[in-house]
């Protein structure tokens, strides 16, 4: 025989819930043969033959945690020490310490969903429950006011229309994350401003995330605001360049991130959302706005967002692991590049010639006479990507092998040569120069898997004077 229990039971219900309906003379012996507590979410009369208490503003179910009902919680004071969710005859006499509850009732059944997750109602119920978490400060608009509208006028949007971050969506979104609101993330330049896990959530909020995006638009602004990336002089530049995100790891799968086809394009709610975030982070916190600090000549469309994820299988590993991240991690890397331009190459089957070509097409970024100053990523397509692995090449083999190929004689890209005046000058001429630092060609893959195409995105000035690619492990 069972033992009874000196502890307190507590269980939740609703009429609704034919589940606990079916239980109702359960309730009725556990009540007047143990302590029990009976809270009833919608209907105060319910159960019949039990004296309960109106949960009606839903406070115990969501301070509670109650997610189905029934709920039957067996309590040691104030401490819960288990839970029964549903109906199940053995948890239940278990829990209670009674035997033989209701021979007449199945064995088990499932409940129902709890009022409290109701979609209609859990926004409204964390905003009043959890408001305190919050340290924002409310903007009061006038019931005439167009919130979007107001948001355009008050200079908060990139140029296009941005979510207005209510309380109820900035809780949401804070769901993302178990990190506190009021944790700083990063100080955020050019106004070298702290941004909070709470302003972070604001701005997702505004771009469009969804609360799972949260952890890695949280990594993506730590990134950035590191001396190595220098998202200050990224900002200062004439130059057209701004963050280039590249998302490694199976949880890029598990938000629905695309990295095939029109992965560099638009379409894909979590790219696009992510890098937006970013974006506006550093221009509603940080003060980077265009015309001011921000001091492109001519931009790129990919300063609105420029994020994607990787091929989670291909022959080539991924770019974070090849930058430290631990096999499998979740990871970003950040890259201060311009818009991406097309290799074309459909008639290459040899990884030799198709390296080559490739190589042509490197020489050119930025100009074919400037060397080892500029970085630059190569985002292979699965087809190219397959000449390459078909005949065993490796990331290595293949950046050895373009590396080779970009060794440029210095006559050719001294000052006035080719009658051009741009070049390095004349006592290069003497020498023979990569194109690129040892690192400054990242491979990244990408792309759908029709198209003999891959990408180039050219950056900025490279190392102590300009940007350094910054690789980061996303903290879910």
């Amino acid at each position: 025989m069972a033992t009874a229990p000196t502890t307190q039971l507590v269980a939740v219900v609703k009429r609704e819930c034919e589940t606990c309906q079916m239980v109702t003379p359960v309730l009725r012996e556990l009540h007047r043969r143990r302590r029990l507590v009976v809270y009833t979410q919608d209907d105060p009369a319910f159960p019949e033959g039990v004296s309960a208490i109106h949960d009606d503003d839903l406070a115990v179910s969501w301070h509670q945690q109650i997610d189905t009902v029934p709920t039957l919680i067996r309590m040691d004071g104030d401490v819960e020490v288990e839970r029964a969710v549903g109906w199940s005859r053995a948890e239940w006499e278990r829990l209670s310490g009674v035997d033989g509850l209701a021979p007449d009732l199945p064995p088990t059944r499932p409940g129902c969903g709890s009022m409290s997750v109701d979609p209609d109602r859990v926004d409204e119920l964390r905003r009043r429950f959890e408001g305190g978490r919050l340290h924002s400060r409310h903007v009061e608009l006038a019931d005439e006011e167009d919130d979007i509208e107001v948001m355009f006028q008050r200079g908060w949007s990139d140029g296009l229309p941005v979510v207005p971050p209510t309380e109820a969506r900035v809780l949401r979104m804070l769901d993302g994350t178990s990190r506190a609101p009021e944790d700083v993330v990063a100080t955020v330049p050019p106004d070298l401003v702290d941004v909070t896990v709470e302003k972070v959530a604001v701005a997702a909020v505004m771009a469009g995330c969804l609360p799972e995006y949260l952890p890695w638009v949280i990594t993506v602004v730590e990134a950035i605001c590191t001396d190595e990336f220098n998202i200050h002089g990224v900002l200062a530049t004439t130059m057209p360049v701004g963050p280039v995100i590249v998302c490694n790891g199976p949880g890029t799968q598990a938000i629905g991130m695309n990295a095939g086809v029109n992965a560099l394009g638009q379409g894909n709610r979590a790219n696009l959302t992510i890098g937006r975030t970013v974006q506006l982070v550093v221009r509603n916190v940080g003060g980077g706005r265009p015309g001011e600090v921000d001091r492109a000549t001519h931009g790129n469309p990919g300063k609105l967002s420029f994020c994607f994820a990787e091929h989670s299988k291909w022959s080539f590993g991924s770019l974070a692991e090849s930058r430290g991240a631990a096999p499998g991690a979740d990871a970003v890397t950040v890259f201060a590049g311009e818009g991406p331009r097309c290799v074309v190459d459909q008639l290459s089957r040899t990884p030799e010639s198709l390296a080559s070509s490739i190589a042509a097409c490197l020489r050119t970024l930025h100009s074919p006479k400037l060397v080892l100053v500029f970085d630059a990523m190569l985002v292979l397509g699965p087809e190219h990507a397959r000449v390459f692995s078909d005949s065993g090449w490796d990331r290595e083999r293949l950046l050895a092998e373009l590396d080779q190929r970009l060794q440029i004689p210095g006559t050719e890209l001294v000052r006035g040569a080719a009658g051009i005046a741009e070049g390095m000058p004349a006592a290069f001429a003497a020498h023979t120069l990569p194109k690129f630092r040892a690192g400054g060609l990242l491979l990244a893959g990408a792309g759908g898997a029709a198209g003999l195409f891959s990408a180039i995105i050219g950056g900025w000035a490279n190392a102590e004077i300009g940007s350094q690619p910054v690789t980061r492990e996303v903290r879910t």
